[in-house]
């Protein structure tokens, strides 16, 4: 496997991994009915974080 592939898998790995922590964290807090905005604001920074990873992956992949 190429260094360009191997590089996009793990771009990939990692946004995916951003994705799960931050839907995680927002089940928790929703759950634990914690009233503050601090836990959300991480959640959409992580979400946000990995749809960009998602995405930068695919153009990548598409241009090789």
């Amino acid at each position: 496997m190429d260094l360009p592939a191997r590089r996009n898998d793990t771009v990939r790995a990692f946004g995916t991994v951003s994705l799960v922590a931050g839907f995680m964290t927002t089940l928790l807090t929703m759950s634990s009915g914690y009233e503050g905005l601090k836990p959300h604001i991480l959640a959409a920074f992580l979400i946000l974080t990995g749809l960009g990873l998602r995405i930068e992956a695919a153009i990548a992949d598409r241009t090789m």
